[in-house]
């Protein structure tokens, strides 16, 4: 079983980077949408809220194309772990607070009706992604990654 891991490893690579590139590109080239959905968390100031709407995408898109690539693969990792952790923290405060907001995750964001939020199935898939990372921890070398990493 072991010997498929690196195919495993190419797998979860693929996945990771392409949901990230997907989530970046979505909100990258729409500023205005990004910082709107940032701010609707209600959690920082409006200012910072607004830096991290036009950077976050950057960083997604930037995470994610390492992935594809194999490069840093346990770092970005790491990375992509912690980031979908804040996530999880940031939508399930939103849930608790009882905000009727859209996550923002892949584009759109703000406030939606009430029966329109999904914030069960979204900490769900950050927690299958954070497996997923966790996985590239462990098990850092893939298939066709630009960098070979030690196990």
């Amino acid at each position: 079983m072991k010997k498929y891991f690196p195919w495993f490893g190419l797998l979860a690579r693929l996945i990771l980077g392409g949901v990230l590139i997907t989530a970046g590109y979505l909100k990258a080239f729409n500023p205005s949408k990004a910082k709107m959905a940032v701010r609707a968390y209600e959690v920082l100031p409006i200012a910072l809220a607004n830096i991290l709407g036009v950077l976050l995408p950057w960083v997604e898109l930037g995470v994610g194309f390492l992935l594809i690539l194999g490069v840093a693969t346990r770092f970005t990792a790491r990375f992509t772990a912690l980031l979908m952790f804040v996530f999880i923290i940031a939508i399930g405060q939103a849930w608790a607070r009882g905000l009727s907001i859209d996550c923002g995750c892949f584009g759109g964001g703000g406030q939606v009706d009430p029966s329109q939020t999904k914030y069960l199935p979204e900490i769900g898939r950050d927690i299958a992604f954070i497996l997923i990372s966790y996985f590239l921890i462990r098990y850092p070398t893939s298939r066709f990654a630009l960098e070979k990493e030690d196990q």
